[in-house]
């Protein structure tokens, strides 16, 4: 711990911004044969709701309106498609599933007149794709037409049998009479082997990639050859990095983005991560985990839902230990990232887990299932720490209002949004995390564990029936359902914990899980509980 501290203060680099974490699962890594990816939209602005885009018939010379995602502003308009898919959250109809992460990258590649930003093609695309190749021209061929509007990206692109990485970047811009010349992006896709894992933390990834190999990677025709136009790159293309040319590793990149995957990889993968250390602590920038690993073990849901509430446990990095994590070892670390005290510098450490999470997920492309059952995703907002995820399947024709777009805001509390419902329980169970935060997770588990059995049942009760428009219905009404009695079931909890942890005690409880009377009075309790401050920080207090 000493030697991390000292590091700590020793390294004046600041984390950056951007924060948004995927998880990737090939078919041959998950313990069910499900094709996994997990994202978590980690923004302080971003309010959770969850997408709902109904398919469509459209009329010849219908216009698309584009707005940057996340921020309204208004981008321009571009043509509809003749019909679109059925969207729910970040997946289609046709078990389509697209997850991101930014990095930024060279700041002089950012086009100022592009239509379609990362957000707006994402949800563009699943609209019109049928598998996560197709996704992927589309994707590419949408932004070279109208410009790229964002700055570097890795995106995630998955369906029932392939996951694939991709990283992206806008073609440096050259401008004449308003118009840009250059247009469009340069991009490597690399599909992750079957039986491996990958994952993505606001740091481009693909370094050198094989030119001669369309089964397993794909690119922009043009990337080798605009960076040699920027003055990038002068080899022959063979040790061409794509992440070292637009996104060159700092610090920062190490410490605050690529230590995610490095806890991924670490727990999840066959090969020995502690190789990597350096790199992660972000000493040694040559030291470059891969792109992908074989996992040890095949993986559930469960594993990567969990794996998004990472805090760094059980390493040198974790959060819930040492003075930083104050008197109820909490794993979080207000903004921000750096600071500066009596002349020295330092950082908090930037888990996959984090506070201000606007929504996260994990999707399952189930391929052994028809498309109205197979596409699965699992949703919820806030903080993945404390929140619990509800199932919904793709094919379903409406969502719960406690996640519609509309009830509530940033600036608009709402008493029948979950995002503000739950960000109540993780706000409560800040100021106790070893306690409250460890009750609300026990909660979470217990609900998801019931979600998944529900879910075994609707996917048996679902393919009894014949008709796509009955199995639609049905599916409709029971993500529905579920997310609407979690809404109940959480409304209690918070009430619940108000009651149990107030001002800093805890309440005594029968085995029953009811409260303790006085033994007089069915309203007064007994003598509460003092659990006071962690044993370090008491040590650290007295010292």
């Amino acid at each position: 711990m000493k030697r991390l501290i000292l590091l700590m203060l020793a390294m004046a680099s600041v984390v950056g911004a951007f924060a948004c974490t995927n998880l990737l699962v090939s078919k041959g890594a998950s313990r069910d044969g499900s094709v996994m990816v997990s994202y978590a939209a980690d923004s302080h602005t971003r309010y959770g709701t969850l997408v709902y885009m109904p398919r469509g018939k459209h009329a010849p010379g219908e216009m698309i309106e584009v707005r940057e995602w996340g921020k309204e502003r208004f981008l321009g308009y571009i043509p509809q498609v003749p019909y679109t898919y059925n969207v729910i959250g970040n997946m289609n109809e046709h078990q389509v599933l697209i997850g991101e992460s930014t990095w930024g990258g060279r700041p002089e590649f950012r086009d100022t007149t592009a239509i379609l930003d990362y957000g707006s093609l994402i949800y563009i695309t699943l609209q019109r794709a049928r598998t996560a190749r197709e996704a992927i021209e589309i994707f590419t061929t949408l932004a070279d037409e109208y410009g790229y509007a964002s700055s570097g990206e890795s995106i995630s692109f998955a369906d029932e049998n392939e996951v694939w990485f991709m990283d992206i970047i806008a073609r440096k811009p050259k401008y004449e009479n308003g118009r840009n010349l250059n247009k469009g992006a340069v991009w490597v896709a690399i599909r992750i082997p079957d039986g491996y894992i990958s994952a993505h933390a606001n740091c481009a990834r693909i370094t050198t990639f094989p030119k001669d190999d369309p089964a397993n990677c794909l690119y922009s025709p043009d990337v080798v050859e605009h960076a040699r136009e920027c003055g990038l790159y002068e080899g022959n293309g063979s040790d061409f990095s794509f992440a070292d040319t637009f996104c060159p590793l700092d610090f920062s990149a190490m410490r605050g983005c690529e230590a995610r995957v490095w806890s991924f990889f670490r727990k999840h993968g066959a090969e020995d991560m502690d190789k990597y250390i350096d790199f992660a602590r972000g000493e040694n920038p040559s030291n470059r985990m891969p792109l992908y690993v074989k996992a040890k073990s095949k993986l559930s849901v469960k594993d990567v839902a969990d794996m998004m509430r990472d805090h760094y446990e059980g390493t040198e990095f974790d959060m819930t230990v040492g003075i930083a994590a104050g008197g109820h070892e909490l794993p979080y670390r207000w903004r921000p990232s750096s600071f500066e005290i009596d002349g020295k510098k330092g950082y908090n450490e930037r888990a996959i887990a984090t506070q201000q999470t606007g929504f996260w997920f994990v999707g399952q492309c189930r391929g052994w299932l028809p498309d109205e059952i197979g596409g699965l995703f699992w949703f919820a907002v806030d903080d993945a720490g404390t929140s619990p995820l509800s199932p919904f399947y793709a094919c379903s024709e409406g969502i719960s209002e406690h996640y519609a777009l509309g009830n509530g805001s940033m600036l608009e509390y709402s008493p029948t949004s979950m995002f503000w419902l739950q960000n109540r329980i993780a706000q409560f169970a800040y100021l106790r995390y070893n306690h409250i935060g460890k009750e609300v997770r026990e909660n979470v588990d217990a609900h998801e564990y019931a979600m998944m059995e529900a879910v075994a049942a609707a996917d048996k009760e679902a393919l009894k029936m014949q008709h796509s428009e009955d199995i639609r219905v049905f599916l409709t009404g029971f993500s529905v359902k579920q997310a609407g009695d979690l809404f109940k079931k959480w409304k209690a909890l918070d009430e619940y914990l108000l009651v149990k942890f107030m001002d800093g005690n805890t309440k005594r409880q029968n085995p029953d899980g009811s409260f303790m009377n006085n033994g007089h009075s069915d309203r007064i309790p007994p003598q509460p509980m003092f659990p006071g401050y962690s044993d370090t920080y008491k040590r650290a207090v007295a010292k």
